[in-house]
């Protein structure tokens, strides 16, 4: 009988060569990681700030650490949310279950960074770890001899319930340290229930500080997403109705033609990639479709309470911390 060879070492070999390259391929080539270089090479370009809303380009790295930022601001920074919803009436058409789990989306301008973490959930609430607030409100008949049945403002006082109308009840002596306009709810705008005569709310509402890994509810971005720049090469010139045609199968901006009537590439950065050159065989080959791998294009917008530029800044504080327990760990083994 011919011998068998097991399979396993040569498994348990190619298993192990792979992991020896893994852990120093940071998923852009078979170089090893330096640290000198990574300084060296490490960008951040910011190219637009609005109030709530931040692009910037980071140069430079891998997308392991393009992604530990975009998930690190998702989901551990912190930020404050109504946790606990007391109900002591509640006659509208909307369930106690429903109207807590509204409430609780509801999005706080309190900065997480004054307040500290609630140790224990059974806990009264302190000045140093809650926030309390109140929604009492009835939806009454204006004129009960009215015959409008079509405007309701006309016809019923608080018939639509919104976020403005939920009131901040100072613990302890945050009145001295907050106002209403700093911790309550960022937009009073927001519709929390439709209401009509004899429908009334009497509610207790509790915010402490949380992370969205925990609920998405504490997660401080409305989003933020990162996609890799686009790169697009012109291989030979492209003029006259060709041109024009190439421009067409780009987003507006990219593609421009000179006075020579003659394409040109612009900007590549808003380019969203759909291919549509490849549409047109004559096309296909005159043009290059990339992207450039260490280039990443971040978009971070803000529900509010803090601004983006420190939402990231916080998501960095925390990779710092997870850091050093991390070598903590190793000293300590």
């Amino acid at each position: 009988m011919a011998p068998v060879h097991s399979p396993v070492k040569p498994l348990l070999y190619l298993e192990e060569h792979k992991l020896k390259q893994d852990a120093n391929d940071y998923g852009l080539s078979d170089d090893f990681w330096s640290f000198e270089r990574f300084k060296q090479q490490l960008q951040i370009v910011i190219v637009r700030y609005e109030e709530n809303e931040i692009e910037f380009d980071m140069i430079g790295v891998s997308p392991a650490v393009a992604n530990v930022f975009r998930r690190l601001m998702l989901s551990e920074v912190p930020s404050m949310a109504i946790e606990k919803v007391h109900i002591y009436n509640n006659t509208s058409i909307i369930q106690d279950e429903v109207l807590a789990h509204r409430l609780g989306l509801i999005p706080l301008r309190a900065d997480p960074r004054m307040f500290e973490y609630k140790v224990n959930e059974t806990d009264p609430p302190t000045a140093q770890d809650s926030l309390e607030f109140e929604l009492k409100v009835k939806c009454t008949r204006k004129n009960k001899d009215s015959t409008e049945i079509t405007n309701n403002d006309n016809m019923y006082r608080n018939h639509s319930i919104y976020s403005g109308q939920i009131k901040w009840i100072p613990i302890g002596n945050q009145s001295a340290v907050y106002t209403d306009a700093s911790v309550g709810p960022i937009d009073d705008d927001i519709l929390i229930s439709k209401m009509r005569p004899g429908h009334e709310f009497d509610i207790k509402l509790f915010a402490v500080k949380g992370v969205g890994k925990d609920h998405a509810k504490f997660s401080p971005v409305a989003t933020a997403s990162y996609r890799l720049l686009p790169e697009i090469k012109l291989k030979h010139a492209v003029v006259g109705n060709d041109a024009r045609l190439l421009q067409k199968c780009f987003s507006p901006g990219v593609i421009e033609i000179d006075k020579e009537d003659r394409a040109y590439v612009k900007d590549a950065r808003y380019d969203s990639c759909s291919r549509n050159v490849y549409r047109y065989p004559h096309l296909a080959d005159a043009v290059t479709l990339a992207r450039v791998r260490n280039h990443f294009i971040f978009t971070i917008e803000s529900l509010g309470a803090l601004k983006p530029e420190v939402i990231f800044i916080e998501a960095a504080k925390v990779l710092k911390k997870k850091c050093r327990m991390f070598l903590d760990e190793i000293k300590g083994h």
